[in-house]
């Protein structure tokens, strides 16, 4: 055989009237053309839809999905309030699951909302697990146990994640050594939450030198409350600078941002340009979000995430990156034409860059991570948003038989 897989008959977004086929081989698009010649192990007719690179899904705290059940609603409520002035009272309320953690029955739900990410063709996650006292190392080691199933398949970036703060949580900062020690892919922070602004800077500073000790990169969520006096993703970008860690570090949520006064949104978005930082949003999972439109036209890279499924803090969600894009498309009113395809940006191309991946584009010579849905453009995709007809990671097409079985096995 000439080729591994070809995918035949689709069209690509920008040229939705031309139908092209395209050609992988050993793990790579190795060719692009009107009608492919060669012939494959495997072909596909995608009938005429669309064929992109696959979802990418920068933010999700993996380790606590399908946890709402465990408790009370009383940390979505908070979180949900009025202008999320009561957000870190819901973050304290929502550690209670933390009290049971388990390896054990984490991965059962990990297990689950990977195989729905395959299923709807997200094909790589910026994963969160959180490590504090209560939550110990139990999340970040299902996490790597999912990453070592799941590869090839879909790849999960582990982030050891200090959802209760390092300087108001006692050990915090040892255990978030000993989960990169253990094999965690990313350093995850919060440093908002702590008390005071001594603290948020100390918070920061601690993050950027456990990554400088292992040489990983940076996530932190940050500003994640109505408070339009928070300033720590100013902080995070000048210890990005500093460090001179440009391009490893992302800044999830900055929902005080949608308080913050013009001049320094636009001093805020020069400092982010600056350090090679891309903005994650979720603007569906809280009543606020960062000024998505304003950063995009000052040129800030911007992606979206899922954040949460079935959690303290959101009660939906099924690691359907085309299902986030069509709900922020009404929260961001994101409604035109061109809009659509900047929502789609958002979940592909844009994800994958904030994350570090590199060649993530459907090109020749690039890895072959592609969905061949079952719409003709973005507009039909974003409306259905349904799973696609075909997920191709790494050049392999996906089993959706064995998905399916593992989402029953671990309902």
């Amino acid at each position: 055989m000439d080729y591994d897989l070809i995918v035949r008959n689709g069209v690509l977004r920008g040229d939705v009237h031309k139908k092209v086929d395209i050609a992988v081989k050993n793990g790579k698009i190795a060719e692009i053309a009107p009608a492919i010649q060669g012939k494959a192990a495997q072909e596909i007719d995608a009938e005429g839809n669309l064929v992109t690179e696959s979802f990418v899904n920068t933010h999700l705290h993996l380790c606590k999905v399908y946890t709402l059940m465990m408790m009370d609603e009383a940390a979505l409520k908070d979180y949900h309030g009025s202008d999320m002035g009561k957000a870190m009272t819901a973050i304290e309320l929502a550690a209670r699951v933390k009290e049971n953690y388990d390896e054990k029955w984490i991965i059962k739900n990990v297990r689950k909302a990977v195989a729905l990410a395959a299923r709807y063709g997200c094909t790589h996650i910026r994963a969160f697990a959180d490590v504090d006292s209560k939550a110990k190392l139990e999340g970040v080691k299902a996490l790597i146990r999912a990453r070592e199933e799941f590869k090839g398949i879909v790849d999960i970036q582990v982030v050891a994640f200090a959802q209760d703060g390092l300087v108001r949580e006692p050990g915090a900062e040892d255990l978030l050594r000993q989960a990169m020690k253990l094999g965690a892919d990313v350093v995850g922070g919060i440093p908002w939450i702590e008390y005071t602004d001594a603290d948020i800077a100390e918070h920061v500073r601690i993050c950027f030198q456990i990554a400088k000790e292992f040489d990983k990169p940076v996530s932190m969520l940050v500003d994640d409350a109505g408070d339009p006096g928070l300033r720590s993703l100013e902080l995070m970008a000048l210890e990005t600078i500093k460090t001179g860690w440009q391009g490893r570090s992302l800044a999830h949520h900055a929902r005080a941002m949608s308080m913050y006064a013009k001049p320094y949104l636009q001093k805020l978005a020069a400092l982010l340009k600056k350090a090679d930082m891309g903005v994650v949003s979720d603007p569906h999972t809280g009543p606020l979000h960062a000024r998505v439109r304003e950063l995009l036209e000052e040129n800030v890279l911007v992606c979206l995430g899922q954040d949460d499924i079935s959690d303290a803090y959101y009660p939906y969600g099924r690691n359907n990156m085309l299902e986030v894009a069509f709900l922020n498309s009404h929260l961001l009113w994101f409604t035109t034409r061109e809009d659509m395809e900047t929502l789609y940006d958002m979940v592909t191309k844009n994800a994958a860059r904030a994350i570090g991946l590199k060649d993530f584009e459907l090109k020749v010579g690039a890895e072959a991570n592609l969905v061949v849905l079952d719409q003709p453009n973005v507009l039909e995709a974003l409306r259905f948003h349904e799973r696609p007809s075909y997920v191709i990671s790494h050049g392999s097409l996906v089993n959706q038989q064995e998905m399916n079985k593992i989402i029953k096995e671990n309902a």
